[in-house]
């Protein structure tokens, strides 16, 4: 697929950096958004009033409680009763057991592109019908539509999108400190080491959730070693000894290893789930200053009394190298049965119709071109919104999205492991650096 140009990174990169203020809310910070559901609906989807449908993804929480929303607009407009079953971190083991056992859900939400990739090998995922593939290059670019396919057969509708280079900030410890958003990572180590000499830990990091260190890592090796390095790293054309991932590991731990500047430590920081470590920073007795994290934060902002754009900011990730990084992510809806019921459900996700909903919520961002900014809840998520379509093919995804579950998706193995020791003992570059090789390798089958 296409990559990220300059303009495109400037482009993204801009968003982060808008003023907030008057962009308070509920949820994810709404303020004269239009809502999810006024329109007329822009696709028509078939009557199947007694057949019953089952999905799984992720999400938990609020994100849950959106993603319910959009089932619900679904079942009352085709009579189809949905039922949602949380697949938890492991979605490429929880499906495997499914298959394996003769009950795989009708559709899943996958957070990979290398699980796209191994189950349409496997045969486990279905090819979209006709008004999905409609629905999809209408409103989707080609890079988009591209990370859904394998093979020049169109699978996936990437329903969710995801700006993972964010910095979310309390503003009131930031100004007890007397300090503002840093623009580069020594900057952002002396804010750090500022806000910890002011009483309140800096950084919280959920550790117990690998998925999140990945994203660390891998903001700090697209600013650092450029984009041509994580291309290559991405489809381990180049070793994880790389002389680039020793740099970047080196970057990372000298935030990881610096006493002071993790909330709860490392220790704290392992047993800390990414959900926690967004809503203890915003808590009216917070733990700790900023959390790097990506816009659907904001769902989890939205779960305490901080407002977002008075109470919560966000920045840019600080520029390693001479920009600052674009990553992004997303969630690919997949049919696991060729069935009426799945296709009409794929069909719906990839119209504007679906997208609206979660985006007036907030804590969401779409890759659909045809979606209106303005049902965005707020300013800050109309640009990002705007930004991202803006963007067309040019962006990087996730890293350990791309690569095989084995590596980059699963709890307690590869990368999440190996990250998860890391952040355990920072000062162990190159024994980390053997253990990703070794893993990866294994994976990749080279």
């Amino acid at each position: 697929m296409r990559h990220a140009t300059l303009r495109t990174a400037t482009a993204l990169v801009a968003v982060g950096a808008l003023a907030l203020t008057g962009c308070g809310g509920d949820g994810g910070g709404k303020d004269e958004g239009k809502g999810g559901t006024d329109s007329a609906p822009t696709v028509r989807l078939p009557k199947l009033d007694g057949q019953t449908l089952q999905v799984t993804a992720v999400w938990t929480g609020p994100e849950r409680e959106n993603f319910t929303k959009v089932l619900a607009e679904f079942e009352k407009r085709t009579g189809a009763e949905v039922e949602f079953v949380p697949s938890g971190d492991d979605m490429a083991g929880f499906i495997g057991s499914k298959v394996a056992g003769g009950g795989a859900p009708d559709v899943a939400m996958l957070q990979q592109v290398g699980v796209l990739q191994e189950f349409a090998k496997k045969g486990w995922v279905k090819p979209l019908g006709p008004a999905a593939k409609k629905e999809l290059s209408k409103n989707f670019s080609k890079g988009w539509q591209d990370l859904g396919s394998h093979g020049g057969k169109s699978y996936g509708v990437y329903f969710k999108a995801s700006n993972k280079s964010l910095v979310w900030y309390n503003t009131q410890a930031f100004e007890n400190a007397g300090v503002s958003e840093p623009k580069d990572w020594k900057g952002f180590l002396k804010t750090a080491r500022t806000l910890a000499d002011s009483g309140v830990e800096p950084v919280s990091v959920g550790g117990a959730d690998g998925w999140t260190l990945t994203d660390w890592f891998e903001n700090v090796y697209l600013s650092q070693a450029g984009p041509e390095k994580y291309d290559q790293l991405a489809k381990h054309e180049i070793k994880w000894t790389d002389p680039s991932v020793k740099q970047a590991l080196t970057t990372l731990g000298s935030l990881f290893g610096a006493k002071g500047l993790l909330a709860g430590g490392n220790g704290g920081a392992l047993q800390t789930a990414f959900p926690q470590s967004v809503t203890q920073t915003f808590k009216d007795e917070p733990k700790a200053a900023m959390v790097s994290s990506a816009d659907f934060a904001a769902a989890n902002i939205g779960q305490t009394k901080a407002e977002i754009g008075t109470d919560a900011k966000v920045f840019p990730f600080p520029a390693v190298g001479k920009e600052s990084p674009v990553v992004t992510g997303g969630d690919v809806a997949v049919a696991l049965k060729d069935n009426k019921a799945s296709q009409a459900l794929l069909t719906f996700l990839a119209s504007t119709d679906a997208a609206r909903i979660w985006a007036a919520e907030g804590g969401f961002v779409s890759a659909n071109k045809k979606l209106d900014p303005e049902v965005y809840p707020n300013a800050v998520f109309r640009e990002i919104g705007k930004a991202l379509v803006a963007a067309g093919d040019d962006f990087r995804f996730d890293m350990s999205d791309q690569a095989p579950a084995s590596f980059g998706g699963k709890p307690g193995q590869g990368e999440w492991k190996a990250l998860q020791d890391f952040l355990k003992n920072p000062e162990d570059v190159a024994g980390t650096q053997a253990q990703l090789e070794k893993d990866a390798a294994k994976s990749f089958g080279n």
